[in-house]
């Protein structure tokens, strides 16, 4: 409680007052300060097979706080800002050597969405003016000089607030947009293929004003459609027929969850694979109430959704089953954890999306854990110093780490004379698993090697070193996709619970663990996943597979 106090205070003396955490909360996890000043703010972020991670912002709010190198600049003459940038927009950090260099991105990124291919292939999708129906490519590399390649009228619309998901064909499929009532593919299917599809569903939820429908939530669900909520409600869509196949109910209360109102979503676990029937739910988290929008334009700043909604997709009848959580919260972010949880982050819980229209930023992330039952599921942890409000970010790491950057870019990188400045800082949160206590529960992958290649419903052999006593039935092996995060939503973000069919001692502490792989892309689309042997919910540091 003292810690609460003093918080409460240092909120009260820089001009905010942010939430208490509740006193009877464990507070857990820690913080570390990687860089103070990375030159631009992460507004989008995604990690890659070689553990390196593309972070970039947009090109048309003037120079950044990095240059390019060997004297490279951007010209554009369209830019309102500065037409001729010497300065970068994206950078690659380096997880290992926590190091990071300056990439070159020709056109305007700002608000995009993007997807990792089967070979690790970021496809970067969107953005604004000049860059609204660009493709851009950065390939992982150890060379250390390797670069965004940008294909220009990628795509068919203009894409601005859109979401990508990866198939289990290797497409990426392209979803809305401001203005766009509509999906698309990259790569086209063919040369003769259909370039824009309708989605009515997005005008039904697009509420005059406000739209309350951009950056809608999207997870592919095992039966091979996509399950696509906007607003307060979602459908089945069988993209390939262009045909709705199911309804989903209204979440109770009516409120917004999408962009603006910024609440956030994760698609659960995936487990018993094998089964004949694989159940998927959805968890959405927080938001904004209708109208917080307009109202914050009017500096009426409305208190954030402390409620999350979550429905099974895959029931005959499903309904929502709704919750409070500790702290109510906006612009917030939910990672999946290796082991698992859910951990929620960043925002404020007063306000909408958009430049100084959130107030009362929340320091302190929450832990979700879908098994507990409810009224036992969220856990407060300990907060950050940092403010992380409109346009903060934040991805998984291999390690178990969660990667944290960004917040509120102004035009010319304003640090001065606004509420919430630019934010150039990168953190990374620790969760409790990574605590000293628990280094005898934590396990040590010794085989395979990382980036080994998988195929799929292979059998699979695990080996790991773990010094404490082993408790059996609480082993599992989990895979989990890296995602592209921005605004609040983890794109292609899929965690499934590997079948575990024998465990055996070897002795000297090494064990081995039998699994098989997921039987098909529609359950794990073909691409790179993080592997993590947990016990007794402690993750090792995963390693890098490739299933196809």
């Amino acid at each position: 409680m003292k810690t609460t106090l003093i918080l409460s205070f240092l909120c009260f003396l820089i001009g905010f007052a942010g939430p208490l955490v509740p006193a009877e909360a464990a507070a857990t996890g820690r913080w570390q300060l990687l860089q103070s000043n990375i030159g631009i703010t992460a507004m989008h972020m995604q990690l890659l097979s070689n553990d390196k991670v593309v972070i970039f912002d947009r090109t048309d709010f003037g120079a950044s706080n990095l240059s390019l190198p060997d004297g490279k600049c951007r010209i554009d003459s369209n830019d309102t800002v500065l037409k001729d940038d010497c300065t970068a927009h994206s950078v690659e950090y380096d997880v290992a050597s926590n190091t990071f260099r300056p990439l070159m991105v020709q056109t305007d990124v700002w608000c995009s969405s993007g997807s990792v291919t089967t070979d690790g292939t970021l496809v970067q999708t969107g953005g604004y003016n000049d860059g609204e129906r660009m493709v851009r490519m950065m390939k992982p590399c150890s060379s250390g000089d390797c670069d965004w390649t940008e294909i220009p009228l990628g795509l068919a619309a203009r894409r601005w607030y859109a979401t990508d998901h990866i198939l289990p064909d290797g497409q990426v499929i392209v979803i809305g947009g401001r203005r766009q009532f509509n999906y698309e593919f990259y790569p086209k299917a063919s040369s003769t293929a259909k370039h824009l599809y309708s989605l009515p569903f997005l005008v039904q939820t697009n509420d005059r004003g406000e739209e309350n429908n951009l950056y809608p939530f999207v997870f592919l669900n095992v039966d091979g459609n996509l399950f696509i909520f906007a607003n307060n409600r979602a459908i089945l869509l069988d993209y390939k027929k262009n045909r709705v196949v199911k309804s989903y109910p209204q979440i109770p209360g009516g409120d917004p969850r999408s962009y603006p109102s910024t609440g956030s979503a994760v698609l659960l676990p995936l487990k018993n694979l094998k089964a004949q029937s694989i159940g998927a739910e959805v968890l959405i988290c927080g938001g904004a109430p209708r109208g917080s929008y307009i109202q914050a334009t009017k500096n009426n700043f409305l208190p954030a959704l402390k409620t999350c909604a979550r429905i099974t997709i895959t029931d005959p009848n499903p309904n929502w089953v709704m919750e409070d959580m500790p702290i109510a919260r906006v612009m917030g972010d939910m990672i999946l954890l290796p082991n698992g949880n859910v951990l929620i982050i960043n925002g404020g819980s007063s306000g909408t999306a958009g430049w100084e229209f959130g107030r009362d930023p929340v320091l302190n992330p929450v832990v979700y854990r879908p098994d507990n039952k409810i009224g036992s599921r969220f856990e407060t942890e300990n907060p950050s110093t940092i403010l992380r409000m409109y346009h903060s970010t934040a991805v998984l790491l291999r390690d178990g780490r969660v990667l944290v950057g960004g917040s509120n870019p102004h035009v010319y990188y304003n640090f001065t004379g606004v509420l919430f400045p630019t934010e150039l800082r990168l953190e990374a949160f620790s969760p409790s698993y990574l605590d000293p206590q628990f280094s005898s529960l934590r396990p040590r992958i010794v085989l395979p090697s990382s980036q080994t290649k998988l195929s799929y419903g292979q059998k699979v052999v695990v080996r790991f070193i773990l010094r404490g006593t082993v408790a059996q039935n609480l082993l599992s092996l989990t895979v989990v996709a890296p995602s592209f995060n921005t605004h609040s939503f983890s794109m292609n973000q899929r965690l499934l619970v590997l079948s575990v069919e024998k465990i055996t001692s070897l002795g000297k502490s090494t064990y081995q663990i039998e699994a098989t792989t997921p039987g098909s892309g529609t359950l794990a689309p073909s691409g790179y996943y993080l592997l993590h042997v947990v016990h007794q919910e402690i993750p090792s540091e995963g390693i890098w597979v490739q299933i196809k």
